[in-house]
């Protein structure tokens, strides 16, 4: 079951992002927003996938298709 904490987790990671990126831009140094913002859609996604690949797992435990 998914959980609460997670949804948390990454809207933490999207505030925090969304205010470096904007921070750094306002500074003057786009290419490290830029690279801010990759490094925090990475990070979300890989949080994701996890959970995707425990719902396949999951699936074909469910299926018996192991």
């Amino acid at each position: 079951m998914m959980s609460v904490d997670l949804i948390f987790k990454i809207a933490g990671i999207g505030i925090v992002v969304g205010i470096l990126h904007t921070v750094l831009a306002k500074i003057g140094k786009e290419e490290y927003a830029y690279i801010a913002t990759l490094a925090g859609v990475v990070i979300v996604l890989t949080m994701v996938i996890d959970i995707i690949s425990k719902l396949f797992d999951n699936i074909k435990s469910v299926f018996r298709l192991n």
